[in-house]
């Protein structure tokens, strides 16, 4: 009798007890996601320029962010930091000019869950059409640093990856809008015009999708996290009284 009364109960404990680490799972994907080094745009035309903002919203293990240094892969033309507050620039150029390397040092730490980018205006060389390029980042903190400069080997998920470097996919001149490569100008010469408003435009999804996604991932696993403990909770209390 006894034996019989408590099964369902065993049953109902290890039901809730999966709800809660399937909970956990779950909420804790999209947190993983957002704690990389993010650029956008991902595509641009070889031949053309584009404005890549990369950006982050935490440290090291918790420690706040002091500088961004990215590398600068064959297959660009030429990179031009964009100036803004709160960052110094260096840059370190090469035997053509482009730089190698381009380092963001932080005006003072940007706290672990402050959202932050830095960016720069990139020509895609015509000759790297079809391939994609890794800018690796190495973000410096307070207190240690990581180096997002990860590829996926073939067969291999990105996503499994710990600490991926940034990718941006050069597609074909002839994709551009209207056969012109974005930043490159036209006869009217309006080509700058037009890469201005492209790249504020993305400047503009990037910063809307970065603000909107992070605390919408924190809301939803700590509203997951709740649910899965109330329920562990109100499982243990019957049995108790029971």
């Amino acid at each position: 009798m006894d034996n019989t009364s408590r099964l369902p109960r065993s049953r109902t404990l290890t039901a809730a007890l999966g709800l809660a680490a399937g909970l956990a799972v779950v909420v804790g994907a999209p947190l993983a996601a957002a704690a990389h080094v993010h650029v956008s745009p991902d595509a641009a035309p070889a031949g053309g320029t584009r404005t890549l903002a990369f950006s982050f919203s935490h440290g090291c293990d918790g420690s706040a962010t002091t500088a961004l240094s990215i590398g600068i892969p064959d297959g660009v033309a030429n990179a031009t930091p964009i100036v803004q507050g709160g960052w110094t620039i260096s840059r370190e150029p090469g035997a053509d000019g482009v730089p190698t390397h381009v380092v963001f040092t932080s005006d003072s730490p940007v706290e672990d869950g402050l959202k932050a980018a830095v960016s720069m205006d990139v020509l895609f060389a015509e000759d790297a059409a079809g391939t994609t390029l890794a800018f690796p980042v190495t973000q410096t903190c307070v207190v240690g640093e990581t180096a997002w400069s990860q590829l996926a080997e073939d067969g291999e998920d990105p996503h499994d990856l710990d600490a991926p470097a940034p990718l941006v996919m050069v597609t074909d001149a002839a994709d551009a809008v209207d056969g012109h490569a974005p930043g490159t100008a036209t006869a009217d010469g309006d080509g700058d015009e037009h890469a201005a408003h492209d790249a504020a435009a993305a400047d503009a999804d990037a910063a809307a999708s970065g603000t909107s996604a992070d605390p919408a991932a924190r809301w939803l696993a700590a509203g997951g996290l709740a649910a899965g403990l109330a329920a562990l909770t109100v499982v243990l209390v019957r049995r108790r009284r029971s």
